[in-house]
């Protein structure tokens, strides 16, 4: 498998850019190829998708986008093009924030995606982003990222600590071991133990 392309942009086509990676040239499929320039240097993270009649590149500026996607085409009724074009419309942190908030809504807009398909992306992978906090999550309080990164090392999801980021944000008054054994206590009485 092609894991990443790095080169230079050769050609932008209405679907593609053409990446020369050492004198040759990978079409891959990119959400918005006019964002792109001609002799434009290049990371992509790749998904090469093979079928009976192609091998086919998927490309993604960031790792964050590459997960989602990845994550998105294994949701039964969801293709790799209909997962890129979901991308384009609803960026990564949009998309795991409307999936962790159950916003059905919000995924029934986007464009491919009905109400079985929007019902089965958050049954299927609510809970499964828990490295990619959206953009109104990141806190300002060090210990309490601190405690969340500890938490998800530990195997907690992002379901979990948004239950208890009210209680625990704030609270400067606390060194990062207390509010670790406060944050395990919290989640333990949500879950009835």
């Amino acid at each position: 498998m092609i894991a990443f392309v790095s080169g230079k942009v050769r050609i932008l086509r209405k679907e593609t850019i053409v990446v020369d990676v050492h004198d040759i040239g990978y079409e891959v499929y990119v959400g918005n190829p006019n964002a792109y320039s001609i002799n434009e240097n290049v990371f992509l993270f790749t998904y090469q998708h093979i079928r009976e009649d192609a091998s086919i590149l998927f490309g993604f500026k960031t790792e964050e986008d590459y997960d989602v996607f990845m994550r998105l085409i294994n949701v039964k009724g969801i293709g790799p093009k209909t997962a890129l074009n979901l991308l384009v419309v609803c960026p990564a942190s949009q998309m795991v924030e409307a999936i962790e908030n159950d916003d059905i809504k919000r995924l029934k807009s986007l464009p491919g995606i009905g109400a079985k398909t929007a019902s089965q992306i958050v049954l299927d992978l609510k809970g499964k982003f828990v490295s990619f906090p959206s953009q109104n999550q990141v806190s300002t309080n060090p210990v309490w990222q601190e405690c969340q990164e500890a938490l998800i090392s530990l195997g907690y999801k992002a379901n979990q600590l948004s239950g208890i980021r009210k209680e625990l944000e704030n609270r400067t008054d606390l060194k990062a071991d207390q509010m670790l054994r406060l944050a395990l206590s919290l989640i333990a009485k949500r879950n009835g133990v």
